[in-house]
């Protein structure tokens, strides 16, 4: 089988120079975040059905959706790619490799498959990403931003795609805590690319982090009109419009948002689930009537009960079927997960480690048994990064155990726990409010005063 380059000087094996170039497009959709990520890729498989790399790349995608029922269909991509793998390259085989292991619930053997590709394959670009996706998922902040730092060498504005790398970089940076880094390589990728959704929210990361919600509201709203190609992960960056209100109380803004942007449609797709449960959860917490909202995402996370492809989507699901779920629809998620704590997938692993825990803290939250809820949050924080997701969406769950524990009247431990939010996110009223009735509740009057007229000063 003949060996042509990609547009990165990568050799790809495949039977004409046009496969390799659909190959490119659907590559550079991807980086993007587009919409036509697939739909570039057809024609690849179309003109050569036996590309190694396009049937690799098509398995990708597949288990990309985080939706167990794609897992068959992953699983014949990959059929078709070991078949004609024997006259494939190092790279091609490396990646079927990986592959295999990701199908077979493997993921953190596809990461390391990613990885040993990349010192030799710097300009990867998908090995890259999906070594970021694998670190990502196991709350390695520092594994993202190291990844890419070995290979950015290689990386400049002559390659295609380099704009795409340096804003993943720059989220890697915020994630591993550099955000002065984080922000201006994400300010820079976005000079060079300003469709570059994924750079976008990096930045807006970073301004998450530092309590700036009115630039944040600012940047994203600047940047909007740059995106109607990129697919539903423009979901997520209105989510973070949202949380910029939530942070300032402006929660009818918040709730606004959530049913112009956040969800205007039902879809079952895992991240836009958890967007919708995280922000309904945050809205609630502050007293806010969200309505029958719930009702919607509990149908959908029933459907996904022995899904399992990730426990930070579990662990979102959770929220859902605790709010509305079916007549014990919650109880049989519970047992679900319990079970699949054994399954000796990666996953399973984790959801041993604090998956369980947080899921039947969440349920336990949502029936009112808030000392139960204490409980399981607190056995599941020490490992609670494991889940994956970012520090703002994980944070969801710290705000539970600071309420239940307030709401549980264990109040030396509400106490702890709202004072190292205060100092972590001093900018949020709720926090400061919260505090004050924490000190209060333990004897401490002079301080809760204080804490509330920080309350008070911030919402002004």
């Amino acid at each position: 089988m003949p060996v042509f380059s990609d547009v990165r000087g990568l050799a790809v094996t495949a039977a004409d120079p046009a496969v390799v170039g659909h190959v490119d497009a659907s590559i550079a959709a991807f980086l993007g975040f587009r919409k036509d990520t697939g739909e570039r890729l057809k024609p690849a498989l179309a003109l050569d059905p036996e590309c190694v790399f396009a049937n690799v790349l098509r398995g990708y995608y597949m288990l990309l959706m985080a939706n167990r029922t794609l897992v068959p269909r992953a699983a014949k991509c990959l059929a078709a790619a070991e078949k004609a793998a024997a006259g494939a390259t190092a790279r091609e085989q490396g990646h079927v490799a990986a592959l295999r292991a990701w199908v077979a619930g493997d993921f953190a053997g596809a990461v390391r498959r990613w990885e040993a590709l990349l010192p030799e394959n710097p300009r990867d670009a998908i090995a890259l990403r999906l070594a970021n996706y694998g670190h990502f998922y196991a709350g390695d902040a520092a594994g993202m931003r190291d990844s890419f730092a070995r290979c950015l060498h290689a990386w400049d504005e002559s390659v295609p795609g380099y704009g795409f790398m340096l804003g993943a970089y720059a989220f890697a940076q915020e994630e591993a805590g550099d955000y002065a880094a984080a922000e201006r390589d994400g300010r820079r990728a976005v000079e060079m690319q300003p469709a570059d959704i994924w750079a976008t929210h990096a930045v807006a990361h970073v301004l998450e982090m530092q309590g700036r919600a009115d630039e944040g509201v600012a940047w994203i709203t600047g940047l909007e009109g740059n995106f109607g190609e990129c697919h539903n992960f423009t979901y997520h960056l209105w989510w973070h419009r949202a949380l910029f209100h939530w942070d300032r109380g402006r929660y009818d803004a918040a709730l606004d948002l959530y049913d112009r942007e956040v969800r205007p449609e039902s879809t079952d797709d895992a991240l836009d689930i958890a967007n919708a449960t995280s922000l309904l959860w945050r809205l609630e917490q502050v007293g806010m009537d969200v309505g029958d909202r719930w009702q919607e995402l509990a149908a959908r996370a029933a459907e996904r009960i022995g899904d399992h492809m990730l426990v930070f989507s579990d662990a979102h699901f959770a929220m859902a079927l605790a709010a509305a779920g079916p007549e014990g629809s919650d109880r049989r998620f519970a047992e679900s997960c319990r079970a699949f704590a054994g399954a000796g997938e990666t996953q399973s692993a984790v959801m041993a480690a604090c998956g369980a825990d947080l899921v039947d803290g969440v349920l336990a939250y949502r029936r009112g048994d808030f000392g139960r809820a204490v409980d399981h949050l607190s056995a599941a924080r020490p490992a609670l990064r494991g889940i994956g997701g970012s520090h703002a969406q994980r944070d969801v769950f710290e705000q539970m155990l600071a309420v239940a524990a307030l709401k549980a009247e264990r109040l030396p431990l509400a106490r702890a726990l709202w004072s190292e939010r205060s100092r972590r996110k001093p900018w949020c009223g709720w926090t400061w409010g919260n505090l004050a009735d924490s000190l209060s509740a333990t004897g401490d009057p002079i301080a809760a005063a204080g804490a509330r007229a920080r309350a008070v000063a911030i919402a002004v």
